[in-house]
């Protein structure tokens, strides 16, 4: 570690280091990983990565230490008096909450990733430590099971790669996406790496002439400026993005190769820019000014892509080397610890206020998990930049409506708005913001005015969807209590759910409780604004009240014909024949709850059909030989799941195989596969291979999938 240390070439505190680094030899003797390596191996990676972002020895510390209170017998406390104060914090902020009593593993991912966004208030490198953490975990999570893998992934492209990309932390942003693709989309990932590397050799050659010329070129225009040139290869996920989310090939993306050229001034990048379209054809629309209007990452950098002699499109990025040092390490290059506070660091903590912002959005949603969604929406890497009638430039995410931009200038704003002007035009509010575009929001001053509950669909930020929840949760007591319980009750007789009256207030005062509400009008009262989703409500009453019946009634002896029905297995029972080979047929995938029908098979026992599948004829008795096909059942005791399928119909947008699969996930249901196409109507198909208990849970998976934006078809297929 410290010859580590010594190869940045910065001042440390060899003492403390070596002192952590001893002691997470010490609390992990004996633990291994996955990979079969000693556990301390992976703090020690940790610290690495730490150093290499050019943190301090506290920070370092800490990532020694970051698993040795969840892991190991070693407290807090021990911690604090053997390191310090600002040590325990960094290392408290990064454990994970895992010893309290939560009803979901979604639940407990929330509160653990909320404690952590409050420790990120206090101290930014507790954020730095995790996103550390995450990639040497992503790094070797190949030794953990295929569906951990799955998850990880999912959780990592939700949570930690956004994080990385609003710290500007860009090189471990990227590693974090290429990481989760390989593990997510093996084939897709396998295919982008070998189109790479067929045309690296031949377009790095052409680069080169192209870097060589354009060297040349502004050492004529600018000789006394000192410039330095890079090439830049985009990222596997940025390239996946373009390829399976947009619909593009691979020839079609423009900006997989560019040339980096770094200057001393501002001016100077103007300059270049200038000399760059003179040499080169600019594409139209591809310029883009992140100097005058940096991301909200602290990025910036003139974006233009233009086309050489020889008729190939290469992106050109211009930018200052304070800049490019803030690309590169992002927050990590400017955090407070390093020379005290300045107004430098004064802007800084403004740029971190998206960390409160997310926090107080969450104070009105009743449901923890809504924390993920946040981060996943607010931390988009990709946004508009629209402008008020003032000049005030506005940024959020991609497919934020004039609902959105109406919240964001002022509460007031959003509460009083009754439409909007798009460059002078009306606009309905679900208009989608974009770029450039000049946004009026027109407001009423009439008394008791404010916004409807449809605006909830609508707004995309969380930090509107939080102001409208909290405007109908002052304003609106008594609706919201009526509305809420009227939904419920509604959405539990569509999902088939009877619960007795006697029983059903007491399940909602415990569930209430369950959600951190005092009662059940505090229960409806959320439903009723918006702080509690009925999708995520449901399943957990039907849970709590089929639980509570199993734990009640008294085991039924059903006494069965066994001349008649015999178990042969896979969960099925056949007539007239005991312990056979039983084979679920492929054409129709049938699952518990179908009606099936059996056929006997010569030397591969009996292949299990639904009973309207293709292949079984309507009527029996006038089958080619009828006595082959028997009666079977389900024996009505499966716990084991089957593989099925389903088709889902999209309006094409991007993101929508990742939304796909955060849905599954978030269900925890294991994908075998994921392909998506796109149709020639230009909408957008995709088919998805999961493993499901019942037909019923099936439909618990279709009714989830359905809910996502675009979605106007999904059904079960056979394949």
């Amino acid at each position: 570690m410290k010859q580590c240390m010594e190869n940045f070439g910065a001042a440390y505190d060899y003492a403390l280091v070596e002192k952590a680094f001893d002691l997470c030899v010490t609390a992990h003797e004996g633990q291994k990983r996955r990979t079969n390596e000693d556990y301390y191996i992976h703090p020690f990676n940790v610290a690495k990565i730490i150093v290499s972002l050019g943190l301090d020895s506290q920070s370092i510390a800490a990532a020694l230490l970051h698993d040795v209170v969840e892991d190991t017998k070693y407290t807090l406390e021990e911690i604090k008096t053997m390191f310090g104060a600002e040590v325990a914090l960094l290392v408290d902020g990064v454990t994970k909450i895992g010893r309290l009593n939560f009803s979901t593993k979604e639940q407990q991912q929330a509160e653990s990733l909320r404690k952590m966004l409050i420790a990120m208030g206090q101290d930014i490198r507790v954020i730095i430590i995790k996103l550390a953490d995450r990639l040497h975990n992503m790094r070797t999570l190949d030794a953990m099971p295929e569906q951990k893998q799955r998850d990880i992934s999912v959780e990592t492209l939700e949570v930690y790669a956004p994080i990385a990309h609003r710290l500007g932390i860009r090189p471990v942003k990227e590693e974090l996406e290429d990481l989760a693709i390989k593990h997510l989309d093996k084939v897709a990932y396998n295919e982008i790496e070998e189109q790479l590397f067929l045309q690296k050799n031949h377009r790095e050659q052409i680069l080169e002439e192209i870097k060589d010329q354009i060297a040349k070129r502004l050492a004529e225009e600018m000789p006394s400026s000192k410039l330095s040139f890079q090439g830049r290869i985009k990222s596997i996920h940025g390239i996946y993005r373009k390829m399976y989310v947009q619909g593009k090939n691979f020839d079609e993306i423009y900006d997989v190769y560019a040339i980096r050229i770094i200057a001393d001034t501002v001016a100077e990048c103007y300059n270049i820019l200038g000399i760059m379209h003179d040499m080169f054809r600019p594409i139209p629309n591809r310029f883009k000014d992140y100097i005058s209007t940096p991301k909200p990452n602290m990025y910036q950098s003139l974006h233009t892509t233009v086309i050489s002699r020889a008729g190939i499109p290469f992106e050109i990025q211009i930018r200052t080397f304070e800049m490019h040092h803030t690309a590169e390490f992002g927050i990590a290059a400017h955090w407070k610890y390093k020379e005290g506070i300045t107004e430098n660091d004064k802007k800084m903590e403004d740029r971190l206020a998206w960390i409160r912002q997310i926090l107080e959005n969450q104070e009105t949603a009743a449901d923890a998990t809504d924390i993920v969604r946040s981060i996943k929406v607010d931390l988009s890497q990709e946004d508009v930049f629209a402008v008020t009638p003032k000049g005030d430039v506005i940024n959020l995410p991609v497919g934020a409506t004039v609902v959105d931009f109406a919240f964001a200038i002022h509460s007031a704003v959003g509460v009083r708005m009754v439409g909007a002007k798009a460059d002078g035009k009306i606009v309905p509010i679900n208009h989608e913001v974009k770029t450039g575009e000049v946004i009026e929001i027109l407001t009423t001053n009439q008394a008791g005015h404010g916004p409807s509950r449809d605006w909830l669909n609508i707004a995309v930020t969380s930090q509107a969807k939080a102001k409208i929840r909290s405007w109908f949760k002052k304003e609106k007591r008594a609706e919201n209590i009526a509305a809420g319980k009227s939904d419920l009750e509604r959405e539990l007789r569509r999902s088939g759910v009877e619960i007795p009256e006697d029983e059903f207030e007491p399940l909602i005062e415990e569930l209430a409780r369950k959600c951190r509400l005092a009662n059940s009008e505090e229960f409806y009262a959320a439903i009723g604004y918006g702080g509690l989703q009925l999708s995520k409500i449901v399943p957990r009453i039907k849970d709590d009240f089929s639980r509570k019946n199993a734990a009640a009634k008294t085991p039924e002896i059903v006494p069965i014909n066994e001349s008649k029905r015999a178990k042969s297995g896979d969960g099925v029972i056949v007539e007239g024949i005991d312990n056979c080979l039983i084979k679920l047929s492929k054409c129709c995938a049938p699952l518990p709850g179908d009606e099936i029908i059996g056929f006997i098979t010569r030397g591969h026992g009996v292949s299990i059909h639904k009973r309207d599948c293709n292949n079984v004829p309507h009527d029996i008795s006038k089958a080619q030989e009828p006595d082959r096909w028997i009666t079977a059942y389900w024996s009505g005791n499966k716990t084991e799941s089957f593989t099925s399928t389903i088709q889902a119909m999209f309006i094409n947008r991007e993101g929508i195989v990742i939304d796909v699969m955060n849905a599954i996930n978030n269900m925890r249901v294991p994908v075998h596969s994921i392909n998506a196409r796109e149709t020639k109507e230009g909408n957008c198909v995709v088919v998805v291979s999961i493993s499901a208990e019942s037909v019923e849970h099936l439909r618990s998976i279709i009714s989830r999938i359905e809910k996502i934006q675009g979605a106007y078809h999904v059904e079960r297929i056979n394949q």
